[in-house]
Parts: structure tokens; sequence; C-alpha cells
């Protein structure tokens, strides 16, 4: 994988969000709600909350949703350990596909911790 991928493809799905969000604020408006509702500490920190949220990313094969996954889980603190675990997870649930996505996601973890 080209350096800087993985940092430009989080650029481009913060990009598109903003257009979402100025072509149909309302909805993107409640949405936004239910991740600032969501994704605060609990009985579960942000940070293991984000790796669930990976885990799902890799499983549902949405490369936008693991590259900014993996962003905020390793902002929030996740390891590369963690990460990896993660993954394993999701390969136990998604089978030879999640493999491939959680392989993109520990390369884009790679790159943000570099």
């Amino acid at each position: 994988m080209a350096d800087g991928q993985y940092k430009a493809k989080l650029q481009d799905v913060r990009a598109n969000a903003a257009r979402l969000y100025k072509a149909a604020p309302e909805p993107m408006k409640a949405f936004q709600s239910l991740v600032s509702a969501t994704l605060k500490d609990g009985a579960l920190s942000i940070r293991h909350k984000e790796l669930v949220a990976l885990a799902i990313a890799i499983a549902t094969h949405c490369e936008g949703c693991i590259v900014h996954h993996v962003d905020a889980a390793r902002r929030h603190g996740a390891t590369r350990e963690e990460v990896a675990e993660t993954i394993a997870v999701a390969v136990e649930m998604g089978g030879g596909p999640a493999t491939v996505y959680g392989a993109t996601a520990l390369a884009a973890f790679d790159e943000f911790a570099a």
C-alpha cells in the first residue's frame, strides 16, 4: 500500500461526510446526536467502543468506517495489540472477507501510528 493511503482515505471520508451534512442537515444532525450519545465513557470506555465499532466495520466491509474507527481508537489510546485482537474477533465472526478487511485495519493503524 502507498504511504499515506489511509490518511488520505480518512480525509476523503471526512470531506464526503461534510458534503452530506450540508446536503441533508437534519438527518445528519440526528445521526451526530446518536454518535455523541453513544461514544462517551460509560460501562465501556470510548476506546473500547471504538474497538467494537472497528470490529463491526471489518465484518461489514466498510473501508471508510475502518479507517475512521482505527484512527479514533488509536487517538483514544488503543494499542496495536488491542487492534490486532479486535481484528481476530472480527475474522472469527466474518471469515475470509474479514481477514482482508482486518489486514486493511492493521495497515491503517501502522500508518496512523507512524
